[in-house]
C-alpha cells in the first residue's frame, strides 16, 4: 500500500499546479463560463502526459548522442518528430 502512496506523490509532484492550469483554461472560456474542478484536474493530467511524452522523445535524442542535458532545440525536434510540427514552429520562433 505504500507503494501506492509513493506512486500518487511522485504524479503530484511531476504535475503543473491546478492553479495554473486553470488560470490558463479561464484564459479562454467567455467571462461568464465556469470550469468544474473535474475538468481542471483533466487537463492537468493530459498536459503533464503531453509534457512527459514530449520530454521522454528529446531525452532519448538526447542518450542516443551521448548527451546529459535536454535543450530547447530537441524539444522543438522531439515536437516536430511526434507530429506537432506547428507548435515546434510556434516555440522556434
Amino acid at each position: 500500500m505504500e507503494s501506492n502512496s509513493r506512486s500518487s506523490s511522485n504524479n503530484e509532484d511531476m504535475s503543473l499546479p491546478i492553479a495554473n492550469v486553470g488560470r490558463i483554461m479561464k484564459q479562454v472560456v467567455p467571462g461568464s463560463g465556469k470550469i468544474s474542478k473535474e475538468g481542471k484536474q483533466l487537463m492537468q493530467e493530459c498536459v503533464t502526459e503531453f509534457i512527459s511524452f514530449v520530454t521522454g522523445e528529446a531525452s532519448a535524442k538526447c542518450h542516443k548522442e551521448n548527451r546529459k542535458t535536454v535543450n530547447g532545440d530537441d524539444i522543438c525536434w522531439a515536437l516536430s518528430s511526434l507530429g506537432f510540427d506547428n507548435y515546434a514552429e510556434a516555440i522556434s520562433r
